[in-house]
């Protein structure tokens, strides 16, 4: 098992309304409603930056004080990881708005173990409604990416205000309960946005925004390139123009996205990778981890580390590589030291190695070390 470690993101819950809501002005110091429908109040938007930036820079000694943050340590970090869902879902930045306002109401940003009946997690989602098990729900990446699927099958959503929006997936019975969050929520979305960055150099926002699910790069729409066409690949970053591959079994697809939550996530050697957003080094990613903990939250366990995941599944030829399919390199294919997942389209996610973070290569700096790959699914 070689060093290196995880990265990103999310859930739902039951807590919304239908009014009209309070709609935002943004200045270069606040954002405010222009309206007191739902409660919203005034929000310090360079306050939530700083707050934000500090959090996630490991920065425990900096206070700024924001109404609504007063548990910033779990808050910031946990709305990091649902954008980053949301990012890596190609989830314009009016979605992610969406999501955070509602994780912020209906649990203040917090991942619960407890709530109203059977509701867990940040979106207090309920296991007996079917939004997965338990374990599952607690899972942010997995939470979150199970509020944007629900929210992306309402007709017109981006239509909707935020309120409306987040009512038609949650259908709270506390109808006028979202307007008050969509400030802060928009607030920590524009702080976040700037630290996951793209493949074209732009902000996640600026990415995000145009709502696309289009594929932009030249040849990415076949999952046989090499990857070549994406060009340079920032750390952290999903190449503009990626797509999860819509033919992979949902297994796989599922696997794929739980990894692309823990993108630009600092590597730990040893580490666990079940919390990689969080403050506890051993809960980031090392490279066997990010693999096992992608295929937990589809369902499959696999073990834990590079020499035992080698015999896993059955092998596959290195030129005849499926979305999903495990790759390892370094010492020897008996006992390989390092492994990624190819993910379609030329490109191999990885947790690389000691100061490095998450990130996505491309299988042609790849193809002449490969020792052996394996099909789990």
């Amino acid at each position: 098992m070689k060093k290196t470690t995880g990265a990103v993101v999310g859930l739902i819950g039951s807590g919304s309304l239908l009014l009209t809501v309070p709609i935002l002005a943004v200045g270069a110091g606040t954002a405010s409603a222009s309206c007191s429908t739902g409660g919203a109040q005034a929000v310090d938007t360079s306050a939530v930056a700083a707050q934000a930036k500090a959090i996630l820079d490991g920065d425990t000694k900096e206070t700024v004080a924001v109404a609504g943050l007063d548990d910033p340590a779990e808050q910031v970090p946990n709305a990091k990881t649902i954008q980053a869902t949301g990012v890596a879902m190609n989830i314009p930045a009016r979605g992610q708005i969406v999501a955070l306002a509602t994780a912020l109401q209906e649990s203040r940003l917090r991942n619960l173990t407890y709530g109203d009946r059977d509701s867990l997690g940040l979106f207090q989602q309920r296991p007996s409604q079917g939004w997965g098990t338990a374990n599952e729900i607690l899972d942010p990446v997995h939470s979150a990416t199970t509020f944007y699927e629900a929210l992306e099958k309402v007709s017109g959503w981006q239509s909707l205000s935020v309120t409306q929006a987040a009512q038609a997936v949650q259908r709270s019975g506390f109808r006028d309960a979202y307007a008050k969050w969509e400030p802060l929520a928009t607030a920590l979305q524009q702080a976040i946005a700037p630290l996951l960055p793209t493949a074209s150099g732009a902000s996640a926002s600026d990415s995000a925004s145009t709502g696309s699910n289009s594929l932009t790069t030249a040849g990415s729409c076949t999952a046989d390139g090499d990857g070549t066409d994406f060009g340079t690949i920032p750390a952290g970053a999903v190449p503009a123009g990626y797509k999860i591959p819509t033919d992979a079994s949902p297994k796989v697809q599922k696997a794929i996205r739980w990894a692309l939550g823990q993108l630009n996530t600092p590597y730990q050697w040893g580490g666990s990778c079940t919390n990689s957003h969080g403050s506890n080094p051993m809960g980031r990613c090392d490279c066997s981890s990010l693999i096992q903990q992608s295929y937990k939250a589809a369902g499959l366990t696999l073990t834990r580390t590079t020499y035992t995941q080698v015999k896993e599944g059955k092998a596959v030829s290195v030129d005849a590589l499926q979305p999903g399919d495990l790759v390892f390199t370094e010492g020897t294919a008996e006992v390989p030291e390092h492994v990624g997942m190819f993910i379609g389209q030329g490109l191999i996610i990885n947790a690389p190695h000691t100061g490095d973070v998450v990130r996505i290569a491309t299988l042609a700096s790849w193809k002449t070390q490969i020792l052996a790959a394996r099909r789990v699914v």
